[in-house]
Parts: structure tokens; sequence; C-alpha cells
């Protein structure tokens, strides 16, 4: 198909544009915030930059359990919001801000009190445990913070406010970075702390971010709770939002596990191989921001025509992603290898990293074709259509039946090199794609979830 044909709807891409662009710059910013990290503590100690990147997997784990839950939320109210219905909406954003304030205390819990147990579960290096431990208990703070703020800049998005939730992450990213550098290099009066600097600088950024998220609700024209409905419950949206969640949640676990499996694999294979690891999985996350905005933005999009009942306008909508996903896929490979040389050339890595990193960066930028063409057909169409359990099912076999069980042998039965495991950790998103595919074209993803 021809880029004209793909772009062609003017209207469409203006609409997805709106949306898109400020959740993929917000996403960008997120995970610039991982960059900073990487790159401040890289130029300093290549313990300190692999000892963060490890300890981030558990605010990484948490993130997957927000992402659950707001997938769940952001599903619903995108309908609801089609349909013109504030008090579903009302309810729906006391149900997730309920479950986050648990999910919020339960990490900010093991991540003060047992930092150096889940440490143990990603290396065996004494000396990473020791720093990663450190850091772990002074972000443990900035966990009890993080939910809430997303539920309010889930609600944002869903109420054609996505600029502000832009303009929220980006004070927080942007502050969280200045404050990298004062901490972690130490600046002024203040100490060289490197990875509990990085930690502090966290803490700060989340705060502000809460702060300004509750000052935003406030101005008209915003959805925000009513505090005297917070502990009220409705039990018939209670049970769509378990229904819709569920699922998404259960697939957020898998695919979050996975990931973090994926890490504690290469990183029992050295600290060279988890140095390498960390600054790809950075590349990588900044690169699939695209594909992030994409998704998000196409299925409120898709969601909102569902809610309002136009089912023939929202399977365009599918088509349309679809098609824009195989060329935001070839892009965004393009774009890893661009960066390759740069990215290896830049940081302090011992020479035997510096190898493992460049062919990280060779397998990944196929692997993102994969990945682009996924997110936004599970997570973009198939998840706001509300087809939630395909996404379980595709994890299941794909990941957890092929990826780890290859990988897990491969590094510990037959010892192979740290880049055939690798690339093993890469097999399900390639592998997925025709199977995807082939669910789209049976459209059982158009499903109208909203109450008469």
């Amino acid at each position: 198909m021809k880029i004209r044909e793909i772009f062609g709807d003017s209207r469409f891409n203006r609409r997805l544009w709106h949306l898109a662009w400020p959740i993929a710059l917000q996403s960008l910013l997120l995970a610039s915030v991982a960059a900073a990290d990487a790159l401040m503590l890289g130029l300093l100690e290549q313990n300190a930059m692999a000892a963060v990147a490890l300890a981030a997997q558990i605010s990484f784990v948490m993130s997957i359990f927000i992402l659950g839950i707001a997938s769940g939320g952001s599903v619903l109210a995108a309908q609801y919001w089609g349909k013109k219905d504030p008090e579903s909406l009302d309810h729906i954003f006391h149900i997730m801000l309920r479950i986050m304030a648990l999910v919020d205390l339960v990490f900010f819990g093991a991540s003060f009190f047992i930092s150096r147990q889940l440490m143990m579960i990603y290396s065996s290096d004494g000396l990473l445990i020791e720093l990663g431990g450190r850091y772990l208990r002074i972000a443990a703070w900035s966990y009890l913070l993080m939910g809430i703020s997303q539920s309010y800049q889930v609600f944002m998005k869903i109420s054609d406010h996505a600029r502000s939730a832009l303009y929220v992450s980006s004070a927080a990213v942007l502050m969280n970075i200045a404050f990298n550098a004062v901490f972690i290099f130490g600046i002024g009066p203040i100490p060289q702390l490197r990875a509990e600097g990085a930690a502090i600088a966290t803490v700060i950024s989340r705060l502000a971010e809460l702060v300004i998220c509750l000052f935003l609700s406030c101005r008209p024209g915003y959805l925000h709770p009513r505090t005297a409905n917070l502990l009220k419950v409705d039990s018939v949206l209670s049970r769509d939002f378990i229904r819709v969640s569920l699922p998404l949640l259960g697939a957020s676990l898998l695919w979050g596990a996975g990931f973090s499996a994926y890490t504690a694999i290469v990183g029992h294979l050295g600290a060279d191989a988890a140095a390498a690891n960390s600054v790809a999985s950075v590349v990588r996350d900044l690169i699939c921001c695209l594909c992030n905005g994409i998704a998000a933005a196409g299925g409120i999009l898709l969601g909102q025509e569902l809610g309002a009942g136009n089912q023939e306008e929202a399977r365009r909508i599918g088509i349309r992603l679809r098609d824009i996903s195989f060329f935001i896929g070839f892009v965004s490979m393009g774009m890893v290898l661009l960066l390759t040389i740069p990215v290896v050339a830049g940081l302090k890595l011992t020479p035997l990293a510096q190898s493992y990193l460049t062919g990280m960066m060779l397998v990944q930028a196929f692997y993102m074709i994969g990945r682009t063409v996924n997110t936004v057909m599970i997570n973009g169409i198939f998840d706001s259509g509300g087809d939630t359990i395909f996404d379980l099912y595709s994890l299941v076999v794909a990941m957890w039946g092929i990826s780890i069980p290859v990988a897990l042998a491969g590094a510990f039965y037959f010892h192979w090199p740290v880049l055939a495991v690798y690339a093993c950790t890469c097999l399900d998103e390639l592998g997925k794609i025709p199977w995807v595919c082939y669910h789209f074209q049976k459209y059982q993803w158009l499903k109208n979830l909203t109450r008469g």
C-alpha cells in the first residue's frame, strides 16, 4: 500500500495527530528520565548505571499494575465520554483512585522494607545489589504518588485535555532531569550522591507532578472526582470495570513480568551484559513512544465512536490504524539503526559491554517492527474496541510459552552467547504479527461496552 493511501484521510489524521503527539511526547519525556539516569550515571560509573537500571525494574513492574488499571479505566471512560454520561465517568474515576492507592501502598512497602531481597531477583553481583538497594529505599517514597497522578492524567486524555497531561509530564520530567544533574554530580553545596541522587530527584518530581494534576483538575472543563462520592460504590460499573480491567491487568502483568524476566536473565550473564541491556532498553523505550502515542490516541478515537454507536466508523478507524502501524514499524527500525553508532560511542562502557550493546541494537532494530504493529493493533484497536482478552492469550503463548523458556534454556542450560540469549528475548513480538493480523480480520473487537 502506498504512503498516500495510508495517510489519505485528512480529517482522521488531524483528529489522530491532535491526540497522538501530546501522548507520544509525554511518553518520550517519561522515558527520557531513564535515559538521563543512564547517561549521567554512565558518565561516572558503569556499576552505578547498571544498579539503577536493575532497581528501576521494581518501578517498571509497578507501572505495569498501573497500566492495567489505567487501561481498563481509559477503555470504559472513553466510551462513556462518547456517550456523554458524566455521572458514570465520575464513578469510574473513583474506582480507579481506590485501586491505584492500594497499588501505591503495596509497592512502597516492598521497596522500602525488602529492597535488598528485591535486588537479588535481578542480579547476583553483591555491589549491584547494595547500590540498587540504597536507590530503592529512597525511590520508594515516589511510589506512593504514581498511581494517583496517573489516574488524573488518564481522564485528561479521554476528555480532550491530552495537552494538559503533556504539560504535567513535561514539568515533572524537566524537574527530574535538573535535580538528577544536581544530586548525581553534586552541584554547589550538594555532595555527589550518584545512585541515591537519582532516587531523590525522582521523589521530588513525582510530588510536583501530583500537585500540578490536582491544581489543573480544579479548573473549569476538567474532570475531577467529587470528594463526597469517593467511597460510594456503583456495583454495576464496578463489575464492568473489573470485567474490562482484569484481562488488561493480567496481560500487563504477564508482559511486565516477562520483560522483568528478560532483564533478570540477561542480568545474570554478567555486569557487562546487564549494562549493555540497560542502555538498549532505554533506546527501545524512547523509540516506542511513537507507537505508544498512536495506539493510545487511536484507541480513544475508536472507543468514542463505539460509545456513540458509530460501529462502522470505528471499524474504518481500526483499518487506518492497522495500516499506519506497519509504516511506523519500519520507521522505528530505521531510527534504531541510525542511533546505534552514536549511542555505543557516547557512553563509558567496557569494550565487552560495547560489543554486546552493538549486537543488541541490531537485533532490536528488527524487533521494533513487531513491537510497533502489536502495540497499535492489540493495545490500540483490540483493547479499546472491547476485545481485552486477546492480549492475554497472545502473551501466554508467544512470550511465556516460547520466548522466556527458550531464553532460560539458552542462558542456563545450553550456555549460549549473550547476544543469542538476547535475541531469544525478542522472538515473541515478531512471531505474533501473523496471528494478530488474522484476529483483526475477524472484527470480533468491535464491542460497545456502555450501559443503556
